[in-house]
């Protein structure tokens, strides 16, 4: 089913990439609009994830740099029988987390360290449990995909904006301008249409069962929910389809929203938490450091030149 919706998906922004391509250029300009939509869904499709990554200034960390963050990604990864996936790091105050990658093979996972950095360790955990959960039920590939090719489609439309060709009446330059101003919306319902909001229960419930602590990860719901609607965010400003990455919608992201209300999503973990009887666990003050601490010089060994 995935498959299917990402080839739906696929070709339903190739087509909105030549019906822009028209009024810019004619029968040629939709000619080189499939052309350029046929090459970008083929490098989309292998490198979608380097995108989001580069998208986001993330930078990978392993167990040297940051050992807490990633020995807890390493656990919940053993736990829910997936593969180690890459681990990244966001310099970014506004709190938050997503996972990128075409299969669990290639996956990666990233959260902010305005995240790490308010959130405990268990709510941590199951933030990045929900992740994983995406990457488990195979989410990830057309998540990707769209941030990507719905980010293109807005910066084509917007250049729609700025065209100055057609007749001697200017008809070009109003259909263009037309376009643009009908094509975010258009997108924005290919993009809901393409990824529905069940994905989030989806995630939730798998996060929930991977942590093992339904009440961590609808604690840092509700936390994040409301800091991520004060706080900027950069790359949801200038690419709104991205925020359907995120574990939370921003405050830009209302017309690509395909979030539940969070508190919906609460209730649901409330009531997961019931039937596995879970209890809540106390709270702890205490975050991940998202860097690993100063280590204090080895001592040379005089039986090793290496020092080992």
């Amino acid at each position: 089913m995935s498959g299917f919706k990402t080839t739906l998906l696929l070709a339903a922004l190739t087509a909105l990439f030549m019906a822009l391509g028209y009024p810019l250029g004619g029968s040629g300009g939709a000619i080189i609009a499939l052309l350029a939509a046929a090459g970008m869904n083929l490098f989309t499709f292998w490198n979608a994830d380097k995108i989001v990554l580069r998208m986001h200034d993330a930078r990978e960390v392993d167990a040297q740099s940051a050992p807490e963050f990633y020995g807890l990604v390493r656990e919940l990864a053993q736990r829910a029988g997936l593969p180690m996936p890459r681990v990244y790091i966001i310099d970014q105050q506004a709190p938050n987390a997503f996972a990128t990658g075409r299969n669990p093979d290639n996956a990666a996972v990233a959260a902010t360290t305005g995240l790490l950095a308010m959130l405990s360790r268990d709510e941590v955990a199951g933030v990045m449990a929900h992740e994983l959960g995406h990457v488990k039920n195979r989410d990830t590939l057309i998540m990707t995909m769209v941030a990507t090719i719905a980010g293109a489609i807005s910066m084509l439309a917007n250049f729609g904006l700025f065209f100055r060709g057609g007749d001697r009446e200017g008809h070009g330059n109003m259909i263009a301008s037309l376009m643009a101003v009908i094509v975010a919306p258009f997108a924005a319902m290919i993009v809901q249409m393409a990824i529905s909001r069940t994905r989030e229960y989806g995630a939730d419930r798998a996060g929930a069962e991977i942590s093992g602590s339904p009440h961590a990860l609808a604690s840092a719901l509700a936390k994040i929910s409301g800091r991520a609607e004060m706080i900027p965010n950069p790359v949801a400003e200038r690419n709104p389809a991205a925020a359907q990455l995120y574990i939370v919608p921003t405050h830009v992201s209302e017309l690509f929203s395909t979030h539940p209300a969070t508190e919906k999503r609460i209730a649901a973990l409330q009531d997961i938490a019931a039937d596995m009887g879970a209890i809540p666990a106390p709270p702890r003050a205490s975050a991940l450091s998202p860097v690993a601490p100063p280590q204090p010089p080895r001592r040379r060994s005089a039986l090793d030149p290496n020092g080992r």
